[in-house]
Parts: C-alpha cells; structure tokens; sequence
C-alpha cells in the first residue's frame, strides 16, 4: 500500500502525536500500555471471557490504533504487537492461567482485508505468539475462526444492532484437527482470544460461543484498546 510504502521512505513520524523520529514515540508508546487491566464493557454480554486491554480506546492509543488498521501503515505492528503481548503476560499472571493455550484472531472478513491490504489482527497475534515462544510460553496460534456470513460494519451500531449482526456469525474451521494440537491444553483445548478493540464486547462474546460449541475452553480475551461504555 502506498501509506506502508512511504513509511519506509520518509522520515518517521509517531502515529499518536506526529512527532517526527519514530511510528511510535516513547511518550505515545507509554500511553498504549501504560495500564493493562480488565476492562469489560458494562453490562458484558452474555458469554464474554474475562476481558483485558492494554488502553482505554482515546488519545494516542486510539490514533496509532486507526493508523495502523485503517490507514495502512503496518509499521505499527511491532510496537502494537508488544502493547498486545505485556497485556496478556499481565492477564496470565493475574487469571492463573499457565496451561499449554492458543492464541485465536478475531477474523476480519475477506472484503476488509481486501480494503485495507493487510489483516491487522492476525499480524499482531502472529507476533504476540513469536515473542511469547521465545520467552518460552505454551503457546501457539489458531486462526480457526471464520465468518460464516457476511455482517454489516459495526461501527456506528448500538449493543443490540451489534449482537443481532453478530449473532451466530462465527464457525470454527477444522476443529477437529485444532482439538488434536498438543499445544491447546492437557486438559482440552483452551483458547485466548485476540482483537483489536473491545466496544460492546460483542464480536469476543460470540467468537467465544463458537469456540465453546467445538469443546474449546474460552477462559480470556485481551485487545489494544477498550472503548469506554457504561451502563445506562
């Protein structure tokens, strides 16, 4: 894309403050994890795993967040990527959870990847899993969701217009050869999701009852971003 390709031959600037030297500088990198917490959506929908972010979805982390997925500059995977990763050691250590696990991608859908020339979600898992393996964790990835249908754009939709676009969209490809992997767990498979963002909590709550419908155990999900929401 011509916005990767001149990240490449221009000087850097930061994508959370457009100061010139880096995609992401420290004060803006501080910023995209500064705070790794649980931030589920009030109410959660039903079936939402325990919910982790690195950010609330504002300031910095929100413009390096939309640089990245929808302004083609893919630079930003690494810094993001490692925002996603210290997320996810702080959730393991918190949640207990040490077992053998995958990692699982919300999928975008082919007419997304198609816009924006890049999966952005898969890349930041597929580094998430490359730094934790070296690190030595029990880990590995599973991009075995899939859109079993086509869904509306969600941006712009309330909680309800997103659970009813949402609803019964996701499948699990090859589940049989995915519960064999020696990697998901001695006692059946278990799966983190990953995503961007979390609004609604919708999109994890209905990838997480796909899963679950396979016999995979769904106990956690971590993004960049939480979009702030409160109960009425």
């Amino acid at each position: 894309m011509l916005t990767a390709f001149l990240d490449l031959v221009l000087p850097a600037r930061c994508a959370g403050c457009a100061r010139a030297g880096a995609v992401v500088c420290p004060a803006c990198a501080a910023e995209l994890d500064a705070d790794p917490c649980p931030r589920a959506p009030s109410p959660p929908p039903r079936g939402l795993p325990d919910c982790w972010a690195a950010a609330r979805y504002e300031g910095a982390p929100r413009r390096a967040v939309l640089a990245y997925k929808e302004r083609g500059r893919t630079a930003l995977a690494r810094p993001l990527a490692a925002s996603l990763t210290a997320t996810l050691v702080a959730a393991l250590r918190a949640t207990g959870l040490d077992a053998p696990f995958a990692l699982v991608p919300i999928p975008s859908s082919r007419g997304a990847v198609r816009r924006r020339g890049h999966d952005p979600v898969g890349r930041l898992a597929e580094l998430a899993v490359r730094a934790l393996r070296s690190q030595g964790g029990p880990v590995t990835l599973a991009p075995v969701l899939a859109q079993r249908r086509r869904v509306r754009d969600q941006a712009g939709l309330s909680a309800s217009q997103r659970a009813a676009n949402l609803a019964g969209a996701f499948g699990v490809r090859h589940a049989g050869s995915a519960r064999e992997h020696p990697l998901w767990g001695r006692s059946g498979p278990v799966a983190v999701l990953v995503d961007d963002i979390v609004t609604t909590g919708t999109t994890l709550a209905e990838a997480a009852v796909a899963l679950r419908r396979e016999g995979v155990k769904v106990p956690l999900a971590v993004t960049l971003a939480a979009t702030p929401r409160r109960a009425r």
